[in-house]
C-alpha cells in the first residue's frame, strides 16, 4: 500500500467512500457521528485544496481516504476528564475511512501519519467502538473528552513515536 495526496479528480471516489462509510457507521449503532452528509464536500475540496487529504491505495486502487495535518487542532486546546500525553507539536488525523477490501488499512494509514510527526492525536464518537478498538490495538492512549465547535463530545486519542 502507498499513501499519497489526494488529487481534484479524485473527490468523487472519496464521496462514494464517506458515503459508503456512514451507512457502515449507521449499520454498526453509530448513526449520529456522521449523520447523513458528514463530510460534505466543500469540506473535502477544502482539505485536498490544503493538501490535508490522503489516499491509500492499493494494486492502482484508492482502498481508503483520511485528512492528515501537522500543526495545532483549536478543538484540542481543551481536554477534559483527563490530559494529553504532553504538549510538544503533533499532527492529527480525522476522517479516516476504507473501503473493507482490505485489513488493517486504518492501521497503515495510521503509522503513516505517526511517522510522519512522532506524535499524533485523534477524536471518535462515543458510539464509534469500531474506531476506538482501532486506536487502541494500535497503542493509542485514551486521553480524556474534547468538544468540537458545535459542541459534540468525541473521546481524545494520542500516540507518540518515542
Amino acid at each position: 500500500m502507498i499513501i499519497r495526496k489526494t488529487t481534484r479528480a479524485e473527490l468523487g471516489i472519496l464521496l462514494n467512500l464517506y458515503k459508503n462509510a456512514r451507512t457502515f457507521m449507521s449499520s454498526h449503532n453509530n448513526p449520529s457521528q456522521w449523520g447523513t452528509g458528514y463530510p460534505p464536500q466543500s469540506l473535502l475540496e477544502s482539505d485536498i485544496s490544503a493538501g490535508s487529504s490522503f489516499v491509500c491505495v492499493e494494486h492502482g486502487k484508492i482502498i481508503a481516504t483520511f485528512y492528515y495535518r501537522f500543526g495545532e487542532d483549536g478543538t484540542y486546546r481543551r481536554i477534559y476528564n483527563g490530559q494529553w500525553l504532553d504538549e510538544a507539536p503533533y499532527g492529527v488525523v480525522h476522517r479516516i475511512t476504507s473501503d473493507g477490501t482490505i485489513r488493517g488499512t486504518a492501521s497503515f494509514c495510521l503509522d503513516w501519519a505517526l511517522s510522519q510527526c512522532g506524535s499524533l492525536k485523534i477524536d471518535t464518537h462515543r458510539d464509534n467502538h469500531i474506531m476506538q478498538h482501532v486506536l487502541e490495538k494500535n497503542g493509542f492512549t485514551r486521553c480524556g473528552i474534547i468538544y468540537l465547535q458545535d459542541g459534540s463530545e468525541r473521546i481524545a486519542y494520542q500516540k507518540k513515536a518515542f
